[in-house]
């Protein structure tokens, strides 16, 4: 049979029991909250949250000099392509990621577009036999704008007779600078035919030629 005190004896124990599982828990809390917090804490100092650098302006410098400004502001620089333009010096910076004025972090890799270094090469196409008109018209296709005509005698007028570089021949697939200086050797006509022999000629194909 039970007793009063045994009944406050039970009731203590239970109480107790429970009270320490509050605590328990309560601490359980307050530890995974501290982790956290410790957790969130050294993650902003590892990645320097907060602190960011400002992209300073290098399109129009050189590779080189653009290279260096970076590098002393503490970014880093690599090429991510290059074009060819001849009214620019080359190894000048056309283009940059990410602009000037960007706010990045420190460290980031600044991704420069510059002009190319060494002029375009392309492979001249067959031009012989062919109309003048359609020779500039390859030419000017493969990249080649500066293109001179010479006449010379032939009973087939407007009809391209042989194609030159500083005086030299060049044969079909011959490789020359972009900026070269091409030579139509084309005829000066006379014969029956000069009005349409020349037009007869087909296109030559471009997409052999391109690189």
């Amino acid at each position: 049979m039970e007793t009063p005190d045994s009944n406050r004896q039970s009731f203590w124990r239970r109480h107790r029991f429970g009270g320490a599982l509050l605590v328990n828990l309560g601490l359980i809390a307050l530890v995974t909250c501290f982790v956290i917090w410790l957790a969130l804490m050294w993650l902003d100092i590892w990645t320097d949250h907060g602190h960011y650098e400002t992209v300073p302006q290098v399109k129009g410098l050189s590779y080189d000099l653009a290279v260096g400004q970076l590098r002393s502001e503490g970014f880093d620089a690599e090429i991510a392509d290059s074009v060819y333009d001849t009214k620019t010096r080359p190894g000048t910076v056309i283009e940059q990621n990410p602009k000037e004025g960007t706010k990045v972090k420190a460290g980031r890799v600044v991704y420069l577009t510059i002009t190319a270094f060494e002029v375009k090469m392309v492979s001249v196409p067959m031009l012989t036999d062919v109309s003048e008109r359609q020779a500039r018209s390859v030419l000017e296709g493969v990249g080649i704008k500066n293109i001179v005509t010479v006449k010379v005698p032939s009973e087939y007028r407007d009809l391209v007779l042989g194609v030159k570089r500083d005086n030299v021949p060049l044969a079909p697939g011959a490789r020359v600078p972009v900026t070269s200086v091409i030579t139509l050797e084309v005829g000066e006509g006379g014969g029956e035919n000069a009005d349409s022999v020349a037009e007869s000629f087909e296109n030559p194909v471009l997409s052999d030629y391109f690189d």
